[in-house]
């Protein structure tokens, strides 16, 4: 893994390469999927999240039609913070991202090739994908397995 070194002066510094780095070299690493730990040059602490943090408040303020966080969902997190147990909804905002994101590559992929198969067959799969996620998400029988229940007591 990549160590990043953060030094007093607030500069950067990734040491496979030698050379200081911004919060858009590391954002960069971030979209090529180049895992990296960010940490103080002194004390070796793990400043990584902090970092990350600072590179998404980068992101909204540098294009404001593009913003992910608007004020409304940015006070109801911070509402999170003062619930008991926040846990499950890191898991939920963590599981449905990769969702989200492995959906778009899938698109993606599927403009590419749509010569080879039904864009709407394709919409499909993502729409019972979607269902089978929150409906594990939030712990809820699919209508497969009520059938099947049906079944069973038949």
């Amino acid at each position: 893994m990549r160590v990043i070194r953060k030094y007093a002066n607030r500069r950067l510094y990734d040491t496979q390469q030698s050379r200081y780095v911004t919060l858009e070299d590391l954002r960069r690493l971030i979209i090529e999927e180049e895992p990296f730990r960010v940490e103080d040059a002194k004390s070796g602490e793990d400043l990584t999240r902090t970092i990350l943090l600072s590179i998404i408040i980068e992101q909204e303020q540098a294009d404001s039609e593009a913003e992910v966080f608007s004020n409304d969902l940015l006070a109801q997190l911070i509402r999170v913070y003062d619930m008991s147990s926040p846990l499950p909804l890191a898991r939920y905002l963590e599981q449905g991202t990769q969702l989200m994101l492995e959906q778009q590559k899938r698109m993606q992929t599927q403009w590419q090739q749509a010569m080879r198969h039904s864009p709407i067959e394709f919409m499909r799969e993502l729409a019972e994908e979607n269902m089978r996620f929150w409906q594990n998400a939030l712990n809820q029988p699919t209508q497969t397995d009520d059938d099947d229940k049906t079944d069973k007591n038949s």
